[in-house]
């Protein structure tokens, strides 16, 4: 068994290659092999965002605060609130993030598949940031 005591593990700020805006994230648990979870607690300011990735073995997102937006490519832009449970299939190319006007929090939780837990992609421009939420 392994405690890891509130507060012990520090939040760092999410890296501009893979994110927009400012993006903190707080580790939950990288379970050692052969367990896969990996699971964060992310904070997005507004209008912060993931860029386009996709999950080999898809990903879960609980929203615990503010409002956010998800969208899978192709798809529209879905409004997230608090208590929302998102699901992303595998290989789904997606992107989330905060709302324009309001922070959003949620617990982001994903398997590795051979050790790869995210493939990244290019940022989401503006105008797919801005675009008509459905």
């Amino acid at each position: 068994m392994d405690i890891h005591v509130a507060g012990s593990r520090p939040t760092r700020r999410a890296p501009k290659e893979n994110f927009t805006g400012t993006v903190l994230q707080d580790p939950i648990n990288m379970a050692p092999a052969p367990a896969r979870l990996n699971a964060s607690r992310v904070s997005f300011e507004p209008g912060a965002r993931t860029a386009w990735h996709s999950h080999p073995l898809g990903q879960t997102l609980y929203v615990i605060s503010g409002i956010g937006r998800v969208q899978a490519k192709g798809g529209p832009i879905r409004e997230i609130r608090p208590g929302d449970v998102v699901w992303i299939p595998p290989n789904e190319k997606h992107w989330h993030g905060a709302s324009p006007g309001n922070s959003m929090t949620h617990v982001a939780m994903q398997e590795a598949l051979d050790g790869v837990y995210s493939t990244w992609m290019e940022h989401v421009t503006d105008e797919e940031y801005n675009g008509k939420v459905g």
